[in-house]
C-alpha cells in the first residue's frame, strides 16, 4: 500500500464531521439505497451491510436505515439515484478519483468541475487517471483493539490481507476488492469493532509534494468532499 491510507485523513476530520451530520445521513442513505438495489438483505448483500455499518458507525437512526433500505428495493418511492466517479487533477497535474452518489448527474459533474476549476485542477476524461489506483479494501484497527501487533498482522495476512502497516499506533490493512468481506469477516469473528473498513482507491506510488502544494490539495479535497453527491476524494500524493 503506497503510503498512509485515507484513514490517515479522515480520523483527523471527525469532529468537523460531527456537526455536519445531517449531510453526512444524507450521504451514507444514499449510499444504503444504491446497494439495497442488489437485495434487501444485508445479510446475502455485503455491500449493502458495509453500507450499513457505515451508517450505525455514524449514529444514523435506525428508521432513517430502513427508509433507504427500502427505496432502494422500491418499497418506498423516491428519486432514482446513480453513482458517478469521477477522474482528474488537481495543482501540478496531482490525480484525483471522485466518488459519489448523485440523484442529478449533470448537477454533481457541473459542482465538481467548477470546485476543480476554482482550485487550479481539472476534470479528466475516463482512465485518465484511474491507471495511477487499484481497487482495494482497507480496515483499520486502533491500538486498544489489538493485544499483539505480530500476531494480528500474521492473522489478517492469512485471512485476506495483502499488506498491513503500522499506522497512528494501530494498524491498517489493505487487500484486493475480492477479498475485503473474507477479511471483514474474519475480524467480526473476533468481536473486533471497526473503526474504519471501506473501499479505497489506493494510489499505485505515491508522489512527493510540497507541504504548500499539499496544503492546497487538501482545500481542494476538502471542498470535493463538503458536497452532498461526494462520498469520498483520493489522491496519489505522498
Amino acid at each position: 500500500m503506497s503510503g498512509h491510507s485515507k484513514w490517515a485523513t479522515t480520523k483527523n476530520k471527525k469532529a468537523a464531521a460531527d456537526a455536519k451530520k445531517s449531510s453526512a445521513f444524507t450521504k451514507l442513505s444514499k449510499n444504503i439505497t444504491v446497494a439495497a438495489r442488489a437485495g434487501g438483505d444485508p445479510t446475502m448483500n455485503f455491500s449493502l451491510r458495509l453500507a450499513i455499518d457505515r451508517a450505525k458507525a455514524a449514529s444514523m437512526p435506525k428508521d432513517n436505515i430502513e427508509r433507504a433500505v427500502k427505496r432502494g428495493t422500491g418499497e418506498l418511492e423516491g428519486v432514482v439515484i446513480e453513482e458517478v466517479l469521477y477522474e482528474g487533477f488537481g495543482s501540478s497535474g496531482v490525480a484525483l478519483m471522485i466518488e459519489g452518489v448523485t440523484d442529478n448527474k449533470n448537477r454533481t459533474t457541473s459542482d465538481v468541475k467548477s470546485v476543480l476549476t476554482s482550485h487550479g485542477g481539472s476534470l479528466g476524461g475516463p482512465n485518465s487517471v484511474k491507471w495511477m489506483f487499484d481497487r482495494k479494501g482497507v480496515i483499520h484497527l486502533l491500538p486498544e483493539q489489538i493485544s499483539d501487533k505480530d500476531s494480528m498482522t500474521m492473522e489478517m495476512l492469512d485471512n485476506g490481507a495483502d499488506d498491513v502497516l503500522e499506522e497512528d499506533n494501530g494498524l491498517t490493512a489493505s487487500c484486493k476488492f475480492e477479498d475485503f468481506e473474507k477479511l471483514k469477516k474474519f475480524l467480526e469473528t473476533k468481536n473486533i469493532a471497526l473503526e474504519y473498513a471501506a473501499i479505497e482507491w489506493v494510489k499505485k506510488e505515491a508522489v512527493a509534494v510540497s507541504d504548500e502544494l499539499r496544503e492546497k490539495i487538501t482545500s481542494l479535497i476538502e471542498e470535493l468532499e463538503d458536497n452532498d453527491d461526494v462520498n469520498a476524494v483520493f489522491s496519489n500524493m505522498n
